[in-house]
């Protein structure tokens, strides 16, 4: 099953937080400045935590994972955006 959740980081070194960013492009679409919303499955999601763990400092950046539950039963079109609207891209399968 999959579930959405947003993800959140504070990185306090400038190659750090474009190494997360990097590593967030690949799984989830990006919202805002340190922003990314994901629809993961549960293998997914352990390894974008895997990724990430390798490309912080624990002890001065912070990742936030928001679980919003199941990806069928909250679209990512339900985010409500104060000002400028929310363009959310389709993701369909990526052919390498």
């Amino acid at each position: 099953m999959r579930r959405v959740c947003i993800v959140s980081y504070d990185i306090s070194h400038p190659r750090r937080w474009r190494r997360v960013y990097r590593t967030m492009r690949g799984f989830g679409q990006h919202l805002q400045l340190s922003v990314f919303t994901c629809d993961l499955t549960a293998a997914q999601r352990i390894t974008m935590i895997a990724a990430l763990q390798k490309a912080i400092d624990r002890e001065e950046d912070q990742v936030l994972l928001i679980d919003l539950g199941p990806s069928q039963a909250q679209p990512i079109h339900q985010i409500e955006a104060l000002g400028r609207p929310l363009t959310v891209r389709d993701r369909g399968p990526v052919v390498l």
